[in-house]
């Protein structure tokens, strides 16, 4: 197992779709457990591939819930059924996400309440869970990973703003940037 480098907004790989998993094998085993370890190190909640440069559709999470899913798991080409959106304005208190990929940087966005979650994990075995609340949350923010989204890319206009300027002033929307959990500062201050 090894800890990986965290891309940052601009790199290619994390604006692009990335492709389905076509083998299940022990190489594919080998980058789960390396996603695993990089997560833990940066004390993520998520991590998907694209956020260490790999272009597949491949996610881990760890999030205590009440839904009777695994705490910890990976999902290997998920497919989630979500409900509805509101569109009313996202509460800056309670709706605040973060993104290992935008470290340090934190904003409010509207989620579905609600995800049915389906794939497979690192075996090739199916699974299906119901996701609600903020672990429907984190289902949501590494899927949109998996399509070449972040959750900065879905902020609305007053958010949006913000994220812009924060963009700029830190250089970042170009190739090239990255940071190493566990020998740089943790941006959230964990």
């Amino acid at each position: 197992m090894a800890v990986r480098p965290i891309v940052i907004y601009g790199e290619e790989a994390l604006h692009r779709r990335a492709l389905e998993v076509t083998e299940f094998n022990d190489e594919l085993r080998d980058l789960v457990k390396d996603m695993y370890e990089t997560m833990d190190r940066a004390n993520g909640v998520g991590l998907a591939a694209p956020q260490i440069g790999v272009g597949l559709r491949i996610f881990t999470y760890e999030f205590a819930n009440e839904d009777g899913a695994p705490p910890r798991g990976v999902l290997v080409n998920p497919k989630l059924t979500l409900s509805k959106v509101s569109q009313a304005n996202p509460d800056p208190d309670d709706e605040v996400e973060g993104c290992l990929s935008a470290p340090g940087l934190s904003f409010p966005l509207k989620r579905a309440e609600y995800a049915r979650v389906q794939g497979f994990d690192a075996d090739g075995n199916p699974v299906d869970f119901e996701a609600t609340g903020w672990f429907a949350r984190v289902m949501q923010h590494e899927y949109d990973h998996l399509d070449g989204l972040l959750y900065v890319d879905k902020l609305n206009d007053k958010w949006a703003r913000r994220w812009k300027k924060a963009k700029k002033s830190l250089e970042w929307g170009v190739p090239g940037n990255s940071w190493m959990p566990g020998v740089d500062p943790d941006p959230f201050g964990h």
